[in-house]
């Protein structure tokens, strides 16, 4: 069997198989077993916008198991900051059930502590770990001058996306608008400061899918058909948002079918940043820039703007042209040729 052109596909080694599924049992297995609590929670009306944020933490910590309960004796590890890392991933599970049986408001405060304070302590073990065993478990971050010009493109690339949406649907007067607002630019301080203390849960999931989903699947499907099995697979984890956060269950097909094109698509271009710059800092960046300029650039500055909203089957295609022509084009560039290895 081949996969682009000449491009053998690989099989995947017996520690590799086993990592495997320790990963899918914590990434998958636990994000579905709180998916039913969610569904728990939405049908006894409680507040749930602590279970998205600690769903973004389970890749990580199913990579992190996996290479805990894999490696060689005496093989280093960054174990202060791997450890520290789940700490916090169980403390917001813990946060997510509490929110459910405890005082809701209590427990959004808590989680947000919990989010902050980890990403003081995750940071600092981080930065404490030795440069080495941080370059070996892609945890350095390198190749700083084209990360900046792939993080740049982004944005730009984000904004056009947003531009023509507001200019097909005649709304270009209120981005205008939303420029020239100084909450705008102060947001966008806002968020720039704020990565520093929230970064473990973005960090959750591209470590999960960049680091170590996509180069398996790359290995074992080739290049291009690895990234796009990589986009459904990561559209699908988000199954209980779906249904449960960003939508409401009658809409929540809609919001499926939404999530792989956006998932897909925006796979293709973090595959390709990453494939570019070998630095998971750049994907990182990317994902929390992703979800937080949806409040700012739609003039409504709070995350609310992503929970219940309104769906369309008609809206898909238009998604689907835009995305596909703005981030799935990469999928052609040159990083996406030759061996995975």
């Amino acid at each position: 069997m081949r996969a682009e052109g000449n491009e053998r596909i690989m099989k995947l080694s017996v520690i590799e198989k086993k990592r495997l599924r320790i990963y899918l049992l914590i990434a998958y297995g636990v994000t579905f077993l709180m998916g039913a609590l969610m569904w728990y929670g939405y049908t006894a009306e409680k507040e749930l916008s602590v279970f998205p944020n600690a769903q973004m933490f389970y890749p990580a910590a199913g990579v992190i198991v996996a290479l805990l309960l894999t490696k060689k004796r005496e093989e280093q590890i960054p174990k202060r900051f791997f450890i520290s890392y789940l700490i916090v991933t169980g403390l917001m599970v813990a946060c997510a059930i509490g929110n459910l049986l405890a005082n809701q408001r209590l427990a959004v405060g808590i989680m947000q502590a919990v989010m902050m304070g980890g990403g003081i302590v995750c940071g600092i073990f981080l930065l404490t770990e030795k440069k080495e065993v941080r370059d070996a478990y892609g945890l350095k971050g390198k190749n700083w001058k084209v990360s900046v010009f792939c993080i740049l493109l982004f944005v730009g690339l984000y904004v056009l996306r947003v531009a023509i949406a507001c200019g097909v649907s005649g709304q270009l007067g209120t981005l205008k608008d939303v420029a020239v607002n100084p909450m705008t630019w102060i947001m966008l301080v806002n968020i720039a400061i704020n990565f520093f203390f929230i970064f473990p849960a973005f960090f959750g999931e591209e470590y999960g899918w960049r680091y170590y989903l996509q180069p398996l699947l790359q290995k074992r499907y080739g290049k291009r058909l690895g990234v796009l099995i990589l986009g459904v697979v990561w559209g699908l984890w988000h199954l209980p948002v779906d249904f449960f956060y960003y939508t409401t269950p009658d809409s929540g097909l809609i919001a499926v079918a939404a999530q792989q094109i956006t998932c897909i698509t925006i796979s293709i271009f973090f595959a390709y940043a990453y494939m570019k710059t070998e630095n998971i800092w750049v994907p990182v960046i990317m994902h929390m820039l992703n979800n937080n300029l949806v409040p700012v650039l739609s003039g409504n500055y709070s995350a609310d703007v992503l929970q219940n909203q309104v769906m369309t089957w008609g809206s898909l295609i238009p998604a689907l042209v835009l995305n596909g022509l703005i981030f799935g084009g990469f999928l052609f560039a040159k990083e996406f040729r030759g061996k995975s290895h």
